[in-house]
């Protein structure tokens, strides 16, 4: 008899659970224009010298949440059509001196420049001229319970964001 019933209360449970209502209002519209995807964009032919004072202004169109954060990577090498990302700052070591590629960042815009402990002029033209750079933005919301994942690592960062990055957008 015990097995009987709970029978029956299981096969009731079952059939009650499966009932489906009405199809609730269709929700509000989201805001337009915004995405919470992470994006990448690059930056080409980068020339930093004594006129613009080793130091770039790009502005974000859209701006980005208070929340989001910004990767910025240098080009370092290209192998077989394959890319080599390094992740900013980045330091090189010169008979000079120290000098690295860096940035900074709002809501709004970003910038890319260059420090060093001596005289900017006596810096190659290799490494003030023709650079390229790439802009990973990842939406705040992203990080609430994000495993630690090695930012250096341009091609992981892609990977774990599933950013498509076979058609980067270039900024001027």
């Amino acid at each position: 008899m015990k097995k009987l019933v709970l029978l029956v209360a299981v096969v009731a449970m079952t059939v009650l659970q499966s009932c489906e209502g009405p199809q609730g209002p269709q929700g509000a519209p989201g805001t337009p224009g915004f995405s919470a995807e992470a994006e990448v964009f690059e930056v080409s032919n980068v020339n930093f010298n004594a006129g613009n004072e080793w130091f770039l202004t790009y502005g974000l169109d859209p701006v980005i949440l208070q929340s989001d954060n910004l990767l910025v990577y240098e080009l370092v090498n290209v192998n077989d059509g394959i890319d080599t990302w390094a992740m900013l700052p980045q330091v090189y070591y010169f008979d000079a001196g120290q000098a690295q590629y860096n940035f900074n960042f709002s809501y709004d815009q970003f910038s890319l420049f260059i420090d060093a402990d001596f005289d900017f002029n006596l810096l190659p033209a290799s490494f003030t001229s023709g650079k390229v750079f790439r802009i990973v933005i990842i939406p705040g919301y992203f990080s609430k319970g994000a495993t630690a994942i090695d930012y250096s690592d341009y091609h992981k960062v892609i990977q774990y964001y599933n950013i498509d990055d076979t058609n980067v957008r270039q900024l001027n």
